[in-house]
């Protein structure tokens, strides 16, 4: 074994410069080469069955992903049903009757685990899903590499998803200290805010910026006006309509690209966090920035989606590699 201090020094140096946390040291884009050479058809096949038959799964699938990661790390936490020892993060307020998705992962761990049993954790399933999901909605420019090597956590924590992920009813201050906690930054922020040009929200969500915003008992001004008035049919005020869906991109609903960008230079973001990104100086400035070059967008976010996909995870000898993503071993 090599033991030149100057080459271990500069290993040590590279890790901590270049891979800084929450970046893994022993995460490798080459990790299951070897192990499982089929992996990323087998996922791809699979993400793209599932999207073929339902096009709102691949916003359902990237958001699975975030959701994962937030909580104490990209761990497949998320995956976890309630046991009699923890109650999990599915029916957390931020994931039920919204969260979806769980049957793609079921249906590629199956896969895998007989093409390559006991190998591949559910966290890594989780973030290759993500990528995929983003490729197979945007194309060729959006497609990232991914270090691979994650290992699946063995609890999860209802309260712990309450708590740190991020809710669309928050301020612009509150979303960014949740984004910083994780080791992300306000280019992160924007940058991962993005996602919302694919998938659909519920009326609950955005409706006071329709009829009552900040308790005003008015639309929030900011709104475009033409969209105010085809949410205001599609949401009408009263209970009823607070599980109906909306696009957060009308334009390109089921196409990942910029457009979502162009939408909040235009005041049109769907939901109130996205639209406060106009609201501050450092965040509208990279709005619009990716608002005008969509080449810089997907090259940007490839490498957000990375780093937050690094958010605490468990290598070597940590956590363990799921037979059930449902359940731990």
């Amino acid at each position: 074994m090599d033991q030149n201090p100057y080459k271990l020094f500069f290993v040590a140096l590279f890790c901590l410069l270049i891979l800084s946390p929450p970046v893994s040291c022993q995460l490798d884009y080459k990790f299951y080469d070897s192990t499982c050479p089929n992996l990323t058809y087998i996922v791809r096949k699979t993400v793209w069955s599932a999207i073929a038959n339902d096009t709102r799964i691949a916003a359902s699938l990237l958001r699975l992903h975030f959701h994962d990661c937030f909580v104490n790390g990209c761990d497949g936490s998320l995956l976890l049903d309630d046991t009699t020892t923890f109650t999990g993060e599915k029916n957390a307020s931020p994931n039920k009757k919204s969260a979806r998705g769980f049957e793609v992962i079921d249906t590629i761990k199956a896969n895998l685990e007989k093409a390559c049993p006991s190998t591949v954790s559910c966290a890594d399933i989780l973030t290759l899903v993500a990528r995929e999901a983003v490729y197979l909605a945007g194309g060729q420019y959006f497609f990232w590499a991914v270090p691979l090597g994650r290992r699946d956590g063995t609890t999860a924590s209802q309260s712990a998803a309450n708590e740190q992920l991020p809710s669309p009813f928050e301020p612009l201050e509150n979303i960014t200290s949740k984004f910083t906690s994780k080791g992300l930054d306000i280019k992160d922020l924007v940058l991962l805010s993005g996602a919302h040009t694919i998938g659909f929200a519920q009326c609950f969500t955005f409706k006071p910026r329709l009829f009552d915003f900040a308790e005003s008992g008015k639309p929030d001004p900011t709104l475009d006006v033409s969209l105010l008035q085809k949410l205001q049919s599609v949401c009408p005020n009263q209970a009823d309509s607070d599980t109906t869906l909306a696009p957060l991109d009308p334009v390109t609903s089921d196409k990942f690209d910029n457009s979502y960008y162009t939408n909040l230079v235009n005041n049109s973001g769907l939901l109130q966090s996205d639209q406060a990104l106009m609201g501050n100086n450092k965040t509208a400035s990279l709005v619009t920035y990716y608002s005008k070059f969509p080449y810089y967008f997907s090259k940007d976010f490839g490498a957000s989606m990375v780093k937050m996909a690094n958010i605490g995870v468990l290598t070597g000898q940590s956590g363990e590699i799921r037979k059930n993503c449902r359940v731990v071993n």
